[in-house]
């Protein structure tokens, strides 16, 4: 099997998956690192061709098998290890326990496992860790136990999904939220709207302090 993909075929099955998903076109492009959503819709309408590491993360996001995605006749949700082998080359990467304000949290004592991320997006992957989701906060994108990969950095761009802790927010402990900065606060919205965003000055982030984590790489799911 080749890694061509059959554009008619992948843009049908990628546009069924995305109606039947509760995900919003917008939120998918950030969660594929696609700047704009038209390369979404063009994909849909089978105007472009994804290159291959943008099909294995879709089909990570879908739990669907990628050789299906891409337009072969191969089992829906029959994943195998001959995609890793076509795709990428895997490192292994700590699952982190927890999360919290003076807690040395990449302690090996602090790990829970490892979980296979593909080498192109990791490399070596010490600046990469996991994360298992614990509440609804992030719901219906992100829901609970489900795994997550972060980039370790202390900083963010409007628009991704950041791993931040907030003195006297959670008991401490870390959230994740869509980041958005404005001229003179930073935004940190739920996906669940039964959670009230969080707001700060440049200055209150300083003083409270508001620590970012990391970023959000990429969701691993499984049923």
């Amino acid at each position: 099997m080749n890694e061509n993909i059959i554009l008619e075929t992948f843009s049908q099955r990628f546009s069924e998956l995305i109606k039947n998903s509760s995900i919003e076109i917008t939120q998918l492009a950030e969660m594929l690192g696609i700047k704009s959503k038209s390369t979404i819709y063009r994909y849909m309408n089978g105007e472009m061709t994804p290159k291959i590491p943008t099909v294995k993360y879709a089909s990570d996001i879908f739990n669907v098998n990628a050789f299906w995605l891409m337009g072969y006749d191969v089992p829906k949700y029959d994943k195998n290890e001959q995609a890793k082998k076509v795709f990428n080359q895997v490192v292994p990467i700590n699952i982190i326990k927890k999360i919290k304000a003076d807690y040395d949290y990449f302690d090996t004592k602090n790990t829970v496992g490892t979980i296979d991320v593909e080498k192109t997006l990791v490399g070596n992957s010490t600046d990469f860790f996991a994360f298992k989701i614990k509440d609804d906060s992030m719901s219906p994108i992100l829901i609970e136990d489900d795994i997550i990969i972060v980039k370790k950095q202390n900083d963010f761009k409007s628009g991704d999904i950041a791993v931040l802790l907030v003195n006297g927010v959670n008991g401490n402990e870390a959230i994740i939220r869509k980041a958005r900065k404005n001229t003179n606060s930073i935004l940190f919205q739920s996906f669940n709207p039964n959670y009230e965003p969080l707001v700060f000055t440049y200055d209150e982030m300083e003083k409270l302090p508001v620590t970012i984590v990391g970023v959000i790489k990429q969701l691993k799911r499984e049923f």
